[in-house]
């Protein structure tokens, strides 16, 4: 596979509200072997659900080509999302290729039901971190959330490989939403601090439009910290401006455990993040409602130099602050969905 260099050519400069592009969340696939309420619900991706034909999709080739143009950029993470990653055949092609840019962070977020037999393909292509959406250990609310027919246990078979395949640090996510899995908090901090696990816990957000989010079902990053404080006393890290997470370490030195408050406590100030879709769009917040196309000019012969100076224009463009602005109001339009951007 060719590749081009990851040596800057363009800068972005700064956004408007002066934040720099240093992290790009692709997303290789619409598709999921999951149907969890508050990303994909059935009732809207069911088995009538027209996802994004094969030939609309980047290809590896594609895909590693953009990464480069934004290592060029100055990104120095780029993360691999869906839908679910390890659902497309050619990843470990993809990783190979983002790997040779010499992209010093190269992380995946999986629901983790198949990273049993992808952790150590990953891990000889260059993939250096992986996080796993984990959103409860009993049973029935995982299949509850999951809405699938795949095991809790094979889950946690593939956070098992790949800690075996020395994929490190790992980390869970779980998306915290009252009435559902609150009640369950404690054990999954419990199995995080015993296994050597980091567990960011995330405010249930309103991406999209097809989850029937409402206010009454976020649990705030405040009282998921009291909760955990009421049994693990926790200290507070110095802040990281380019981490989404609060983090804070358990007093006793087992773990850390970060709270993502999108919605209680916007970071949109120190957002330096942006999300290419599985078509080639470029999105600059989770919250968008389009994005620029960045497919069309690649298939027509665009080259390097050209696409970044449609990223880095639009960069400089960029004032996004959804989460700051939620509640007031404002007219938008519908947003993108997290399946087809990433989380």
């Amino acid at each position: 596979m060719t590749t081009v260099s990851a040596v800057p050519v363009v800068t972005t400069g700064p956004d408007r509200f002066g934040r720099l592009l240093r992290d790009v969340r692709i997303s290789v696939t619409d598709r999921c072997n999951f149907r969890c309420p508050y990303c994909m619900p059935k009732a809207r991706f069911g088995p009538g659900h027209r996802f994004l034909p094969r030939a609309e999709a980047l290809d590896a080739r594609e895909i590693v080509r953009l990464a480069g143009v934004f290592a060029s950029l100055g990104v120095t993470k780029i993360r691999l999302t869906g839908g679910e990653p390890l659902l497309r055949p050619d990843l470990v092609e993809i990783v190979e290729g983002i790997a040779k840019l010499g992209v010093p962070d190269i992380a995946l977020t999986t629901n983790g039901a198949l990273l049993r037999r992808w952790a150590v393909r990953l891990r000889d292509a260059g993939l250096q971190r992986v996080t796993v959406s984990l959103d409860s250990l009993d049973p029935a609310v995982f299949t509850s959330m999951s809405d699938s027919r795949i095991e809790l246990s094979e889950v946690l078979d593939g956070i098992a490989a790949a800690r075996d395949a020395g994929l490190a640090p790992i980390k869970l996510n779980c998306v915290v939403q009252r009435g559902v899995n609150e009640d369950g908090l404690l054990d999954l901090v419990g199995f995080a601090r015993r296994e050597g696990l980091g567990l960011r816990c995330i405010e249930y957000m309103d991406v999209g439009a097809t989850n029937g989010w409402r206010m009454a079902d976020v649990v705030s990053g405040e009282e998921i910290l009291e909760r955990v404080r009421h049994v693990y006393p926790l200290l507070e890290e110095a802040p990281d401006p380019a981490a989404v997470a609060r983090t804070y370490r358990f007093a006793d030195g087992s773990g850390d455990l970060g709270v993502i408050t999108s919605v209680s406590r916007p970071f949109c100030g120190d957002c330096t993040r942006a999300r290419l879709g599985v078509d080639g769009k470029l999105y600059t917040c989770l919250f968008a409602t389009a994005g620029i196309d960045l497919r069309e000019p690649l298939r027509s012969g665009a080259d390097d130099d050209a696409l970044r100076r449609i990223v880095a224009d639009r960069w400089k463009r960029r004032d996004d602050r959804y989460s700051e602005l939620r509640g007031l109001g404002i007219a938008e339009g519908e947003r993108i969905e997290m399946s087809y951007i990433g989380g």
